[in-house]
């Protein structure tokens, strides 16, 4: 059993007093939510047990995703803001795979530039409050700007969720980008299915499916269902009929290499969607108020850096990403944290909360402090 830091209660005490009540997560937690919402990088990092029942459990890998199954199954309203402290296990490369973090999750803020600046704020305030003498860098993301881009460029709904789910790994991005702007050849199917598919009528082709399936002696049960196939395929063949132009390559080729202070980063991406001829009003004007907010709220936006590629490799962010890093040792991320307003509906809130949040390294500010 690893130990709280000594900063610990400081940290308890400041977030005691930014309007969060204090939850308590058990150790041991449902698998089945972080396999499904988590990301490849949490999912292959975590420890799995099995109940007597046969329930797949694990111990608890972070924090974001037990505090919002509590705040539903507790039927709680918002807004509410929940602090924690407490361990984590997972593998890690280096520090052990048993540490504690430390957080804020805002669930039901109205105003999502203010409890974006808020969340972005606190965090930077809490590491500073655990290790006074660290230099660090802030890095700031944002997927809302990222998916406004390719939408404005035109590129097809399937295309635009397949891209948005590489954003912030770089290499797989980049796999994505010249696997679109390459030939394809479409899934091989007969055509009548073939052109089913290119009609996107799902319902007729899981018709076909399932009578080939039941022609061939293949039983539905034995794989996937008929309606998943079908879906599958009409994405495959949309996917394999678009190519992006050369110019459509160029404008988010622009797009993924700037990177500079957040004080100059809106009228950038304006000079850029002017350049690129493409309108960013809305993703611009929340991303504006945003900065707007973290200025007024007292942290220099000149001291954050705006890296329009950066994402965090948590499957469920939505919106602002951020990180907080050491600027003289490689420590991993202190900080980190983002948007996620899509994660309750998915884990059964019966309507949409937006949500935000961070969590702090513990052993690693010890290490600076």
């Amino acid at each position: 059993m690893t130990r709280a830091p000594s900063f610990a209660p400081a940290l308890l005490a400041y977030m005691a007093a930014r309007d969060t009540s204090p939850v308590t997560i058990p150790v041991i937690q449902p698998a089945d939510p972080f396999l499904d919402m988590a990301g490849e990088d949490l999912r292959r990092r975590i420890f799995l047990t099995e109940s007597e029942t046969g329930e797949t459990l694990c111990l608890r890998p972070e924090f974001t995703i037990p505090v919002c199954l509590s705040h539903i199954r507790d039927g709680s309203h918002t807004p509410a803001r929940y602090a924690y402290l407490g361990e984590v296990f997972r593998q890690r490369r280096a520090g052990g795979s048993e540490f504690f973090q430390a957080g804020i999750e805002d669930l039901g803020g109205a105003n999502i530039a203010k409890a974006d600046a808020r969340s972005l704020t606190e965090a930077v305030e809490l590491v500073r409050l655990a290790a006074p003498e660290a230099k660090f860098d802030i890095l700031l993301g944002d997927q809302t700007i990222f998916e406004a881009v390719l939408k404005a460029l035109g590129l097809p709904r399937g295309w635009r969720m397949r891209l948005a789910r590489t954003f912030g790994n770089a290499a797989l991005l980049k796999e994505t980008l010249t696997a679109l702007s390459s030939e394809r050849a479409p899934p091989s199917l007969t055509p009548a299915m073939a052109k089913l598919a290119s009609k996107g009528d799902a319902a007729a082709l899981a018709t076909a499916i399932a009578e080939e399936m039941s022609r061939t002696g293949f039983p539905a049960h034995a794989g996937r269902a008929p309606q998943e196939i079908a879906a599958r395929l009409i994405e495959k063949t949309e996917l394999a009929s678009v190519r992006l132009t050369k110019k459509q390559f160029a404008a988010l080729s622009e797009f993924l290499a700037i990177r500079e202070p957040l004080s100059e980063a809106p009228a950038h991406l304006l000079r850029f969607s002017k350049s690129a001829g493409i309108r960013l009003d809305g993703a611009l004007a929340e991303f504006l108020a945003r900065v707007s907010e973290i200025e007024r709220l007292g942290l220099a936006a000149s001291s954050v850096t705006y890296d329009a590629a950066f994402g965090r490799p948590l499957d469920y962010y939505t919106g602002l990403v951020f990180e907080i890093r050491s600027s003289l040792q490689d420590l991993g991320p202190l900080a980190g944290g983002g948007r996620y307003d899509r994660l309750l509906t998915l884990l059964g809130a019966e309507k949409p909360i937006p949500g935000v949040g961070f969590s702090l390294w513990l052993d690693r500010l010890e290490a600076l402090a």
